[in-house]
């Protein structure tokens, strides 16, 4: 539900199914060029998560003009594990997306979950500057989820590949963040262990709409762990809602779950993989 929710002068629900248009899954192939240049400055976002890296372009207003994604697992739990994978695979995105809109990217924004040491932090902003893009702002990654939501008082839960972050949110600004670890990954793990899958073939099944329902007894645990997760991190507090983003939020049920758990009001925004990717962005300055 994104009732009332507006960002770069228009409905959210409209500025993502746009985002949505122009992001695409394209590991092999190409995509469509752009009718013209876009002019004036650009501002990229870079989201090296668990489960997939993230590249967005928009325009100086903010509105989507192009952008990758691929599965890859050169970062876990906010850690850059395959420093050489991040960097080939991110120069392959931002290749493609450059022939795409006919400019290159010169620089980005990127984020990390709450918690990374400053050294990992610096170790993402390494992976984006050996590509040839310059990178000056690094934004915890709920804070940037908050650029696209602009929740006033809430929690903003970030339920990424390997970890859930977790931002509370009063008067509209960020006044506490926590990070732990559980994510999608979790249930990929628990449904190859219940299935006998590998890994790689429990992720591809739980991205299957129709298997859902039939798996959804099999990760709802790790559902109520995030859960449990979020009630911690609230020290008893009794927020007015928590918006979940990040790719898990999307199999169904999981807002329920939370819910239950919580007994807080929680709400799932249309298409939350791109939420937290889509703020990086808006936090770049321009080039």
């Amino acid at each position: 539900m994104t009732t009332g929710w507006k960002i770069a002068g228009a409905d959210l629900a409209g500025w993502l199914s746009r985002a949505e248009q122009v992001i695409h899954l394209n590991p092999d192939g190409t995509a469509p060029r752009l009718n013209s240049v876009p002019q004036g400055n650009l501002r990229v976002g870079v989201d090296l998560g668990t489960a997939y890296t993230v590249l967005v372009v928009l325009d100086e207003a903010g509105n989507p003009l192009a952008g990758e994604y691929q599965f890859a697992q050169v970062v876990r739990d906010g850690l850059v594990v395959d420093y050489w994978g991040a960097v080939n695979l991110l120069r392959s995105l931002k290749e493609r997306t450059e022939e795409r809109i006919g400019r290159q990217l010169t620089r980005a924004a990127s984020g990390f979950p709450p918690g990374v040491p400053r050294a990992e932090v610096r170790a993402t902003a390494n992976v984006i500057e050996a590509t040839g893009m310059l990178c000056p702002n690094l934004v915890e990654e709920p804070s940037a989820a908050n650029h696209v939501l602009g929740i006033r008082n809430g929690v903003i839960v970030d339920v990424g590949g390997g970890t859930t972050g977790v931002a509370v949110i009063e008067d509209g600004k960020v006044v506490y963040t926590a990070d732990e670890a559980t994510g999608g990954t979790h249930f990929s793990l628990v449904i190859a262990g219940a299935t006998g899958l590998s890994f790689e073939q429990a992720e591809e099944l739980k991205k299957d709409s129709r298997e859902q329902a039939r798996l959804f007894p099999l990760v709802r645990p790790v559902m109520e762990k995030v859960g449990t997760i979020i009630e911690r991190h609230l020290h008893g507090a009794r927020p007015e809602s928590i918006t979940l983003v990040g790719g898990t939020a999307l199999f169904p049920g999981m807002a329920g779950v939370i819910e239950e758990v919580t007994g807080i009001l929680t709400r799932v925004p249309d298409r939350p993989m791109f939420i937290t990717p889509l703020g990086i962005a808006l936090a770049d300055t321009g080039d």
